[in-house]
């Protein structure tokens, strides 16, 4: 016997869980997770939690301190696992084996995955982005290379299942595209004027030249060996 189809208020609650460690940069996981926040203020079905290894608070690489509404064990089977980036404490933690290990275990019961600015090099370290094209934070988006992946200069990339945004803002675009894939356009619309993202910055767009030039890839380079230091191996793949 066929079982009846769920009505909308017995349907399955979609989890948009975004990953918190310690030292990222919050913009990463703040300004997606406000966006999937107004969706489930707008649409019923969709809820968003904080994951980490343990609830307690984490610093970040400012002043302020994140703490996770649930553990990875609390939270195996999240529709959607969105991991934001960072600098240094980011870097270091594509060494970190126990965080890679709950990535792919949570990664491959997730119906997304994704990432934001430098959270895709987690991904990568992770074995999730081989064979994949993906972006990153312009500085070190071409170590996705050492790590199989293709990498794409463009705001936010999708291949297949996996969604990865460029630095830091570019968080806020992957989230109001997942949104209008996920509940439409006129949804992500109305979040996008909830949370009135409409970018006018005071010195106008990026200049890219600088960074196409190669200018900042000594201290790309620094930060990189002051990540790395205690993972020798690991480093001398990625500056190879």
């Amino acid at each position: 016997m066929t079982e009846p189809t769920p009505t909308p208020s017995e349907a399955p609650m979609k989890t948009i869980a975004f990953v918190l460690y310690p030292g990222l940069t919050p913009l990463d996981i703040v300004g997606p997770l406000q966006v999937f926040a107004a969706l489930g203020d707008l649409v019923p079905g969709y809820r968003t939690v904080v994951v980490g290894e343990r609830i307690e608070p984490m610093g970040s690489d400012t002043p302020l301190s994140l703490v996770p509404s649930h553990t990875f064990e609390d939270m195996p089977e999240p529709y959607a696992l969105i991991v934001p980036g960072g600098l240094v404490p980011t870097l270091a933690a594509m060494a970190d084996e126990r965080l890679l290990q709950h990535l792919r275990t949570t990664a491959a019961r997730s119906r997304i995955v994704g990432s934001v600015c430098t959270g895709s090099l987690l991904l990568a370290a992770a074995g999730l982005l081989e064979g994949r094209q993906a972006t990153s934070h312009w500085m070190y988006r071409d170590l996705l290379a050492r790590f199989g992946a293709t990498p794409v200069r463009r705001r936010w990339v999708e291949d297949g299942h996996i969604v990865t945004a460029a630095g830091v803002s570019a968080g806020i675009d992957l989230a109001l595209h997942l949104v209008g894939r996920l509940a439409g356009s006129e949804v992500a619309r109305m979040v996008q004027l909830f949370i009135e993202y409409d970018p006018e910055p005071p010195f106008g767009p990026i200049d890219w030249s600088a960074a196409d030039s190669g200018e900042y890839a000594p201290f790309a380079r620094k930060l990189l060996h002051d990540a790395l230091g205690d993972a020798p191996a690991l480093l001398a793949h990625l500056s190879s």
